[in-house]
C-alpha cells in the first residue's frame, strides 16, 4: 500500500506553503506501510521560534483554502516542534536544533520518500 492521491495533494499543498515561508529540509516520509492512522510524515525545519509558527500559520491556511482542516495541532505556541495531524497527513515543523536531537528522518529512515514539487526547497534532513 502507498500513499493515497489525497494524502499527496494535501503534502505538496503543504510543502509549497512550507516553502513560502523558507522552510528548510522540507521532506516528506510514505508512513502508509507502517502506521494505519496516517499516510505520511511532511518534515520541514525553522531557524528560530518566529519562523516555525509562521511556516505552520502558512501550512494551515493554504490547506483551509483547499478543504483541510487541522484534526489536531500541538507544540505551536512554543516554537519549537509543531505537529499538525490533518488525518492522511501529519506535518512536523520543528527548529532546526529540535530536528537534528530527535532525528525523525532517522527513526524512519526505511519508509520511502515522496517526491515533492520541484518548487518546493527539498533536503536531506540534517546531518
Amino acid at each position: 500500500m502507498t500513499a493515497s492521491g489525497h494524502a499527496l495533494e494535501v503534502a505538496h499543498a503543504a510543502a509549497r506553503a512550507a516553502s513560502s515561508r523558507k522552510a528548510e529540509e522540507i521532506i516528506a516520509l510514505d508512513v502508509s506501510e507502517r502506521l494505519v492512522l496516517t499516510d505520511v510524515f511532511l518534515i520541514a525545519s525553522g531557524t528560530n521560534e518566529r519562523q516555525v509558527v509562521a511556516i505552520v500559520d502558512a501550512v494551515e491556511e493554504a490547506l483551509h483554502a483547499i478543504g483541510v482542516k487541522a484534526i489536531r495541532r500541538e507544540g505551536v505556541r512554543e516554537g519549537r516542534w509543531a505537529l499538525l495531524d490533518f488525518g492522511d497527513v501529519v506535518v512536523h515543523v520543528q527548529h532546526a536544533e529540535d530536528r537534528v536531537y530527535y532525528a525523525l528522518e532517522r527513526l524512519w529512515a526505511d519508509c520511502p520518500l515522496v517526491t515533492l514539487p520541484e518548487d518546493v526547497h527539498v533536503g536531506d534532513g540534517p546531518e
